[in-house]
């Protein structure tokens, strides 16, 4: 693809090269270092000008500095006369933090989802999927699971949570059924792990014969290792918008679904000029 490039930052470089590898490109030369006062220094080590960046870069690890990291590279691209800069965030970061001040955007964004991937993921690894439950660990992720469930045209149920302080759960209510059925937890994060897998004994004590958890950002921090270790899940499946090597050597039950090839279709089309919204129901070949 003429007058196109794309740079990775530090977060997540194996995700930024399987995308360049899905598009035929060369990953753009970039050095990124700290000065001795652990500020972030950033050279583009190419020409940029009059061309189409994409920056790729996720909201994981070290994520103040990741997104200081973003800013300092859009900066740089944009001084040296790009002629569009996008920023690529397969983890968006300060996304959960509740806001009452939502932010809005001033330039162009498209929301990706990954949907389309965890309904294939479904199809292809659970023989008995017919015969499931999706199941939504709070309220809040209702629209989530019906969704799925309406594709897969399968019942859903969710979970009520009633909570005495924020991270702490208190009761877990069931409102569905699940008895002699396979249930997939599916929810957008899971960080310390807590709730889905208080979710998950709540689904086997309720009758469910296996379970799932379907999840898109996999944070996994603090006991959350321990914690799926010791939980009845078959899988716990993520997507690689953030770094699971690691992980996975700790907890087998970890599987992933990449999906550098719906971002790599994503800046394909944006750069082409074309329609974004076919990746909201469908999975690149």
């Amino acid at each position: 693809m003429p007058n196109i490039k794309i740079f990775s930052g530090s977060s997540h470089q194996d995700l930024s090269q399987r995308i360049a590898d899905r598009l035929g490109l060369e990953l753009g030369k970039v050095v990124t270092k700290k000065f001795s006062n652990q500020e972030t220094c950033v050279e583009i080590g190419e020409s940029v000008r009059g061309e189409d960046v994409y920056i790729v870069q996720s909201g994981c690890g070290e994520i103040n500095d990741n997104l200081m990291e973003l800013l300092i590279m859009i900066n740089a691209c944009k001084i040296a006369s790009a002629s569009r800069v996008t920023a690529v965030i397969p983890c968006f970061p300060y996304a959960r933090q509740d806001k009452k001040d939502k932010g809005f955007f001033d330039i162009p964004v498209d929301n990706l989802y990954a949907e389309p991937a965890v309904l294939k993921w479904i199809k292809e690894n659970i023989p008995e999927w017919k015969n499931c439950t999706i199941v939504s660990p709070d309220a809040g992720g209702a629209k989530r699971v019906t969704s799925i469930a309406d594709r897969l045209n399968v019942d859903f149920a969710l979970i009520h949570k009633e909570r005495k302080k924020a991270n702490e759960v208190d009761r877990m209510v069931l409102v569905g059924d699940v008895k002699d059925r396979v249930a997939i937890l599916v929810d957008d994060m899971a960080d310390t792990c807590g709730t889905i897998c208080h979710a998950a004994d709540k689904l086997i004590s309720a009758g469910a014969t296996k379970v799932y958890a379907i999840l898109t950002h996999g944070i996994f921090s603090g006991p959350a290792i321990s914690r799926i270790n010791n939980a009845c899940f078959e899988a716990v499946v993520v997507t690689n918008t953030i770094p699971q090597e690691e992980k996975m050597k700790h907890c087998p039950k970890i599987q992933v679904i990449d999906i550098s090839m719906i971002l790599a279709e994503a800046i394909r089309r944006t750069h082409n000029g074309e329609s974004v919204s076919y990746l909201f129901s469908h999975v690149p070949l």
